[in-house]
C-alpha cells in the first residue's frame, strides 16, 4: 500500500483543533509533572521530556491558526498578554526562577502573534516590519522557547496552505536552533529534543476544524497553563513538607 493511500483517508477524517489541545496539554502535564518525580539526567525524565516535545509545536501551530481566524487580532493579542501576566508568578515559583529572570511561554506566543500580524499587514513596508520583527524575537528571549517560537508561529502563519513548505520550515528551525544547540550543550541526553519532530503527522491529520465549541472549550485552555503551575507548586510545597 502506497504511502498516498495510507493518508488520504486519515486525512479525510482527520483531527480537529480541541484534539491537538488535548495532546498539548496532556504533553505539558506530564513533562511539568517528571519534575516532581524524576530526577535530571535520569532515563525517566528524558522519556517525560520526549512526550513533552510535543506540546510546544502544537500550541504554536494552534496559535497561528487562531490568527487566521480571529476576526479581532488586536484583541487576540490582549487576551495573550493577560494571560501572561497571569502566568509569570506560577511559572517562576514552580520552576525555581526568580521573577525577573524569566516568564513563561505564553509571553513567548503573545509576540510571535504580534510577529504574524505585522509580517501579514498590508499597511507596513519591509523596513517597518523587519525592525518590528526583530524586537518581536528579541523581547521573547526572557520567555521559555524564546524566538524558536516566535519563529514557528511565524511559519505556520505564512505557509499555512503549503503543507510542505510548512513541514520544512518548522523542522529546520526546530533543528538549527533547538536540537543542535542543545546535542552542542549537553551531548547524547538532549536527543529528546527530537521529540518535537513527533508533531508532523498531527500537521498532517489536521483537518482545519475546532471541534465543540463553548465558553468551557474556549477558555480551559487558557487557564490550564497557571492553574496546572500553581496546583504542581502546591503539591511540591506539601511533599517537602
Amino acid at each position: 500500500m502506497s504511502e498516498k493511500s495510507i493518508f488520504i483517508p486519515l486525512q479525510k477524517t482527520g483531527v480537529n483543533a480541541n484534539v491537538l489541545k488535548t495532546v498539548a496539554v496532556l504533553a505539558m502535564f506530564i513533562d511539568h509533572a517528571s519534575h516532581l518525580v524524576t530526577e535530571f539526567g535520569t532515563s525517566e525524565r528524558w522519556i517525560a521530556h520526549l512526550i513533552g516535545r510535543l506540546a510546544a509545536p502544537l500550541i504554536f501551530f494552534l496559535v497561528a491558526e487562531g490568527h487566521h481566524y480571529t476576526s479581532d487580532k488586536k484583541k487576540y493579542i490582549m487576551r495573550l498578554f493577560i494571560f501572561a501576566l497571569i502566568s509569570h508568578v506560577p511559572y517562576n515559583l514552580y520552576f525555581g526562577f526568580s521573577q525577573f529572570r524569566g516568564t513563561s511561554v505564553i509571553w513567548t506566543i503573545m509576540l510571535g502573534v504580534v510577529a504574524l500580524s505585522v509580517i501579514t499587514s498590508d499597511k507596513l513596508n519591509v523596513f517597518i516590519k523587519t525592525v518590528l520583527i526583530g524586537a518581536t524575537l528579541l523581547m521573547a528571549m526572557p520567555a521559555n522557547w524564546h524566538y524558536i517560537g516566535v519563529l514557528w508561529i511565524i511559519a505556520f502563519g505564512l505557509y499555512r496552505d503549503n503543507l510542505k513548505l510548512k513541514v520544512i520550515m518548522f523542522t529546520l528551525i526546530a533543528l538549527v536552533f533547538y536540537i543542535l544547540p542543545g546535542l552542542q550543550d549537553i551531548g547524547m541526553y538532549a536527543t529528546y529534543r527530537f521529540g518535537v519532530l513527533m508533531t508532523i503527522p498531527f500537521f498532517i491529520l489536521y483537518n482545519r476544524k475546532p471541534g465543540v465549541r463553548n465558553p468551557f472549550t474556549k477558555w480551559v485552555f487558557y487557564w490550564f497553563y497557571p492553574i496546572h503551575l500553581i496546583v504542581l507548586f502546591g503539591i511540591r510545597a506539601l511533599m517537602n513538607l
